[in-house]
């Protein structure tokens, strides 16, 4: 697909990504009800994360590509939202950006996480337990670690690491998950996954985790409405009709029925995320579905209108998500696509199911609104 090139952000002085980066996270924590002392203390504990790049203005160019964000921005924030509640915060960094190569990349996001791990008193035993496969001395792939930090009251995150399963290259990952899997006591897990396209992320929570996951990520290239029913392998889960009318909302399929049914996305993949946390079934006891939504919107203002479609659907109110969206990007959402960049239905058994958004920090670039001629749509 041809587009046109990210349209560079507006900036008046040289700004240090760290504190712009920091600047948006303050505001995403008032936005979802976090206090000053949280608010500030976590946009220290990221800038501190970010210590190779934290300096870097931002007339600079990325120091390095970064597989995290369209624009190379170390930087993700998300929003998890449930019913009655005020969402809960995420905020997803690429620690060793900058460090040099992968391999280095890799030290020292794990040298940052095993700090976390020492200052909060958990334990990265589970990590350990898999340094050889996800960190060879020549790693491949476009990632070696990226850290996931939960915002809590009280100034304390919950964590989780995210690993790349073709470090030791793209035709061995299949093998590397199940080894993982197993050497994680979950040894029939692998062979529930369904059929895919690629494994682009392992996720592991570590610390205080009421039930720590072990959560593996498939890309399905091409996927049809009608065959992302089938997915999950939850027992019980998500019946196919909830995962079907999902993905119709969030790709905005009004066509006729027939149509819905056998649409393909022709773009980026959509996401599947399979999360263990016992070993007797052999089965998740979460699933997630992710959809790229900035690959097909003209622009943000259609993205978000789709997220409040969702939200509201399950009974979420969608008003801090725009105060969200406000902390982040002044701009006005029809100039740019990209600024929500997935949007995710999250099933857990015992819990009610999430609605997820995802949002760019756009530090570097803006990318311009797409016409509808250039827009991977649907194919049948």
């Amino acid at each position: 697909m041809t587009t046109s090139p990210p349209r560079l952000r507006e900036t008046t002085k040289a700004e240090p990504l760290g504190s712009f980066v920091a600047g948006q996270l303050t505001r995403l924590c008032r936005a979802v009800g976090l206090g000053h002392a949280d608010a500030h203390g976590y946009a220290d504990l990221l800038t501190q994360s970010l210590e190779h790049v934290v300096e870097r203005p931002l007339d600079l160019p990325p120091h390095a590509p970064t597989f995290l964000s369209d624009d190379h921005t170390p930087v993700e924030f998300s929003l998890s939202f449930v019913p009655g509640a005020d969402p809960t915060l995420r905020v997803l960094l690429e620690p060793g950006h900058g460090a040099g190569d992968l391999a280095a990349n890799g030290r020292t996001g794990l040298r940052v996480v095993r700090a976390m791990a020492q200052r909060w008193g958990f334990t990265t035993d589970r990590l350990d337990e898999l340094e050889d496969l996800f960190f060879p001395p020549s790693p491949q792939g476009p990632l070696a670690l990226w850290l996931a930090l939960e915002l809590r009251p009280g100034g304390v995150p919950k964590v989780k690491v995210y690993l790349n399963p073709a470090a030791s290259g793209k035709d061995r990952a299949a093998r590397t998950v199940r080894e993982a899997l197993c050497r994680l006591g979950h040894e029939r897990a692998f062979a529930t996954l369904p059929q895919a396209d690629g494994y682009p992320f392992l996720a592991l929570d570590l610390g205080d985790w009421e039930t720590p996951r072990a959560k593996i990520y498939l890309a399905h290239q091409g996927l049809s409405v009608a065959d992302s029913g089938a997915l999950s392998r939850m027992d019980p889960g998500p019946e196919p009709h909830v995962l079907q009318e999902f993905l119709c909302t969030a790709g905005d399929l009004d066509a006729s029925p027939a149509f819905r049914d056998s649409a393909r996305f022709a773009g980026r993949p959509v996401l599947s995320c399979h999360s263990f946390t016992e070993a007797k079934s052999g089965l998740p006891s979460g699933f997630t579905l992710h959809f790229p939504v900035r690959d097909y919107a003209s622009h943000d203002g259609e993205a978000r209108a789709r997220a409040r479609a969702l939200l509201s659907r399950y009974g979420m109110d969608p008003a801090p998500l725009d105060r969200a969206l406000a902390g982040v990007s002044g701009r006005r959402l029809q100039d740019g696509v990209g600024l929500i960049a997935y949007l995710a239905l999250v099933h857990e058994l015992g819990r009610p199911p999430r609605v997820t958004t995802y949002i760019s920090s756009e530090a570097y670039k803006v990318q311009p609104p797409r016409s509808q001629l250039s827009i991977p749509l649907p194919t049948r």
